[in-house]
């Protein structure tokens, strides 16, 4: 239904991201229409386009909105201290941010391709930023001699990958509490570049 008199605007809005992003997170970008999103939203198609142009513009300001408040969120926890600490900070705030944003994730690592060369710039942009803080630790730990790394790129791209391999299997339930799981991948992470002495 259309949004009558007097109702909150910003509610509505908050609601049509929501339901934007279970959609593109449930069955991808392309398959999901602005139909499809106002009726969920109980809104009119025509009520919809009051608050967002097309389809494009709602993945644009998702990813965008993930990506700010990750490199936001980030800046608070990078604290000045040793490498091998600064890398466990970094592992267990990887995890503890995205566990409970599933769905984000889902959408950003899945639906950049159907963002416009421009949005694309712009979002990758801040992805490549959030990286590279982690480069730079990786870097600083090397030069440092803490740790043994080749490609400091390569190792930054594989870490997080293993990070975001918990978002697929991690349960509230389960045998491991998040603060285990946290604990014992960044101690992972830190042994596969650490210097093993002979």
């Amino acid at each position: 239904m259309a949004r009558t008199k007097g109702s909150d605007s910003k509610l509505t809005e908050l609601r049509i991201r929501k339901v934007a992003l279970n959609l593109f997170s449930q069955h991808g970008y392309s398959a999901v229409s602005m139909r499809k999103i106002a009726s969920k939203a109980d809104l009119q198609v025509g009520a919809l386009y009051l608050y967002t142009p097309n389809k494009q513009s709602l993945l644009f300001d998702l990813l965008k909105t993930h990506m700010d408040s990750l490199l936001k969120n980030w800046v608070v926890e990078n604290i000045e201290a040793a490498p091998d600490k600064r890398l466990k900070i970094f592992t267990k705030f990887h995890i503890r941010f995205h566990i409970n944003r599933v769905e984000y994730v889902n959408i950003s690592y899945n639906e950049l391709k159907n963002l416009t060369e421009e949005n694309f710039e712009h979002v990758n942009s801040l992805r490549s930023e959030y990286e590279k803080s982690l480069e730079e630790i990786l870097t600083f730990g090397r030069d440092q001699g803490y740790f043994d790394i080749k490609d400091v790129k390569l190792t930054a791209l594989a870490i997080i990958a293993m990070l975001n391999g918990v978002l697929k299997w991690y349960r509230t339930d389960g045998r491991l509490s998040l603060c285990d799981v946290e604990e014992i991948y960044s101690e992972m992470a830190y042994k596969s570049v650490m210097i093993i002495d002979n």
